[in-house]
């Protein structure tokens, strides 16, 4: 992982999935951030991560947070994800994969016969209102979720 906890975040601007230009740096409004890179819309994991992010939303939002879902679908794809599974957080297209790398969060090689080269790995960072990272977490497995207790821990923290 090559964003760590304790550095600024890497600003970027990705597409949502009603394919407006969201940029990180324009969207703090003096509240906290969760990324959560996950690596395909309508798989199983990610489905169900997504799913009971969602069904913690108000949670999340009393910890003066918001969340942000990214993988390398499309936007297009994001928005059929999204209404299907009744999410209501912005899910943002990294199709090129390029967030990822920046955040270090990319797979590198493959490990089926497929080609994952621009694949996110499941991971999820918290960034303070500041822009800096409070919390870092790769899963070593795609099939494992992140912690959503430190998660919430690390959002507690920062209201100190």
């Amino acid at each position: 992982m090559t964003v760590q906890t304790g550095q600024p975040a890497p600003d970027f601007t990705l597409y949502t999935d009603q394919s407006q230009a969201y940029t990180l740096s324009d969207d703090n409004g003096g509240k906290s951030t969760v990324l959560l890179f996950f690596p395909g819309a309508f798989t199983s994991v990610c489905t169900a991560e997504m799913c009971s992010v969602n069904d913690n939303l108000n949670r999340y939002r009393d910890l003066d947070a918001h969340v942000l879902g990214i993988s390398t679908d499309s936007p297009f794809v994001l928005a059929e994800f999204k209404k299907a599974n009744g999410l209501d957080f912005p899910l943002l297209s990294d199709h090129n994969a390029q967030v990822c790398g920046q955040y270090g969060v990319k797979y590198d090689n493959d490990f089926t016969d497929m080609k994952l080269d621009r694949i996110a790995k499941r991971s999820a960072f918290v960034i303070d209102p500041d822009g800096v990272v409070r919390y870092a977490e790769e899963t070593e497995h795609a099939g494992k979720q992140p912690n959503f207790d430190a998660i919430k821990q690390a959002l507690a923290d920062i209201q100190g």
